[in-house]
């Protein structure tokens, strides 16, 4: 059972080791704490983290060539361990045996709040099944900054990590998630987000809202919120950005129109043809519209021989 929280409200025991907190004392319980770290301001750091980091008898980190700078910054001198995918399964035993032994270990990612999107959670789950105690350590997350600057509805939102990199896997991603009532949150490479957005404009329509955060907390931080196309024109002419960026897409428009034009058909065309084959891009568009496989395929052809064509009725076949 987890020690009660003294009157600082953190967990103590006996055997702890000593630290402060904003003027009160308490003991850092052996354990894991699952500590959030800077996504890029290093002035975010808690200073409840920094106390954490600086009683632990050993730190969990994805690397520890990103982790020393840090504590470097923050004048300390901590062991470290790497912990990630490649010797997650090796390093989780290691980690709870220390535990056991009466060790404070803190766990972090190379960027704010672990477990999201790192494989974390395994050894959570793994400390708690093995009736010892674990104290998260709340801070800062590329996640919620996102969510809060985006300027989107956060009243219910699903985080779906990174999307797959291969187009097929990644247009099925999207499509298990287009009608769900909530904003989305994704996390992508910059490299990748032209790709990316141009599938989101395919299975999601051009018109849905969404937001590019970038470079959050750091000296070129950047969110750009438009319709999906919009973002895929601008990212499609600009290029590539530099540093890491989260994309949030406000929900589905509750009983929205359902017919498509066919100037609204071609825009879609044209983004999946951007990334696929004929035939795949059809098939995408075609399951995002409800159109007929046949008549959105003789479309596709039509633009991949003549790019610059345009439709002349007002609304798709």
């Amino acid at each position: 059972m987890d020690p009660q929280p003294n009157d600082s409200g953190l967990p103590c025991k006996p055997e702890g080791q000593e630290t402060s907190l904003v003027g009160r004392r308490y003991r850092l319980v052996p354990g894991l704490h699952v500590v959030a770290t800077p996504i890029g301001n290093l002035g975010d750091i808690s200073d409840r983290a920094r106390q954490t980091l600086a009683g632990a008898s050993v730190i969990a980190c994805e690397d520890t060539r990103v982790t020393g700078l840090l504590l470097r910054h923050l004048g300390l001198s901590v062991p470290m361990l790497p912990y990630h995918e490649h010797n997650a399964d090796r390093m989780r035993p290691q980690l709870i045996e220390r535990i056991r032994a009466g060790e404070v270990v803190a766990l972090v990612s190379d960027a704010g709040t672990p477990l999201i999107s790192d494989p974390g959670f395994k050894l959570v789950r793994e400390v708690r099944d093995s009736g010892l105690t674990v104290v998260p350590v709340p801070g800062a997350s590329a996640l919620l900054t996102a969510l809060v600057s985006a300027g989107l509805p956060t009243d219910r939102f699903l985080f779906a990590g990174f999307l797959p990199q291969k187009d097929k896997a990644r247009q099925d991603t999207l499509e298990e998630l287009r009608a769900i009532p909530a904003t989305l949150v994704f996390y992508e490479s910059t490299r990748r987000l032209p790709d990316s957005l141009a599938t989101m404009v395919a299975v999601l329509g051009p018109e849905r809202e969404a937001a590019v955060c970038r470079e959050l907390t750091k000296l070129h931080e950047e969110v750009r919120r438009a319709p999906l196309g919009d973002l895929l024109a601008h990212y499609q002419a600009a290029g590539a950005p530099k540093g890491e960026a989260v994309v949030v897409i406000a929900p589905p428009i509750a009983g929205a129109a359902q017919e498509t034009s066919a100037a609204d058909l071609d825009s879609l065309l044209r983004a999946a043809l951007g990334t696929q084959s004929v035939r795949d891009a059809a098939a995408t568009v075609a399951t995002a519209t409800g159109l007929k496989k046949r008549q959105v395929y003789a479309r596709a052809l039509e633009l991949a021989a003549d790019p610059d064509s345009t439709s002349d009725g007002d609304s798709a076949p």
